[in-house]
């Protein structure tokens, strides 16, 4: 089975295609360490495209031709065929783009929070985009009613 058209794929993702139990693929890893690479320290394991063709040439040498770990890591070396490829980066994963849209992100929820809560009251915007302040009685996170400071302390 090939491979499908894509360039990263996540750990069930390669059993399904390889059609291998995440135990057995975890194991090859430790016997073939240029499966596979962390994200980042402590990240999820990503395999690229050449990563699971390597599983699959595995699978092929162990459950076809009968050989050991040990003796398909030989013929791998023998062929060629056991080296890394480059190393994966964060642009190959989430897009070129991710530290803008994660700080777009972070600023809309920051304006959220500003319209929500200024000193313990409630902030809103008017129709003119000016500021009010709604005060009043207003529930505290434990059910309870409070007061709203009116004298701004």
């Amino acid at each position: 089975m090939a491979a499908p058209k894509r360039e990263l794929f996540k750990a069930a993702e390669v059993c399904d295609v390889v059609q291998v139990k995440p135990y057995v693929l975890r194991s090859w890893e430790a016997e073939f360490p240029q499966i596979g690479q962390a994200v980042v320290a402590g990240g999820p394991r990503v395999y690229r495209r050449v990563d699971v063709e390597l599983v699959l040439k595995i699978k092929q040498l162990v459950f076809d031709e009968g050989l050991t770990l040990s003796g398909a890591r030989r013929r791998l070396e023998e062929d060629g065929a056991g080296t890394a490829g480059p190393p994966v980066t964060m642009d190959d994963i989430f897009g070129h783009d991710v530290r803008e849209r994660v700080t777009s992100v972070r600023n809309g929820l920051q304006s959220i929070l500003q319209m929500l809560s200024s000193d313990g009251h409630i902030v809103a915007k008017n129709e003119d985009g000016g500021r009010k302040k709604e005060e009043g009685r207003r529930k505290r996170d434990d059910g309870r009613k409070k007061e709203a400071r009116l004298d701004g302390m």
